[in-house]
């Protein structure tokens, strides 16, 4: 699913991002680098359009990804009817600067 490599073997780079979509659709925004925030940014997309679906099957694969239950339910209640209307782009990249102790480019990813 993943292009990146992010200096994660393939095992900790699902991980990571299973809990950083969690936490993304959790609280409607994040503040993380650049290159994580490209590959979330699918992922999400992804998730997001598996709750306009809304059958059974998407449930079982957003479940199988997002790691809290109230999550996955939040996701096919709410935050998809949210976006009922709209073919994509859910996410937006906001560039806030750099990090200060490794220089890293830092940006915030919020749901539109």
């Amino acid at each position: 699913m993943s292009y990146r490599k992010l200096g994660r073997s393939s095992g900790q780079r699902r991980a990571f991002f299973r809990g950083i979509v969690t936490a993304l659709l959790k609280n409607g925004r994040i503040e993380t680098t650049e290159p994580k925030a490209k590959e979330l940014k699918s992922i999400v997309e992804k998730m997001i359009t598996l709750g306009k679906q809304g059958d059974l099957a998407a449930i079982r694969q957003a479940s199988a990804y997002i790691l809290e239950e109230s999550v996955v339910k939040d996701l096919f209640e709410n935050i998809s009817k949210k976006y009922a209307d709209r073919q994509g782009g859910y996410t937006r990249i906001i560039k806030v600067g750099t990090r200060r102790g490794d220089a890293a480019s830092m940006v915030i990813v919020e749901l539109v």
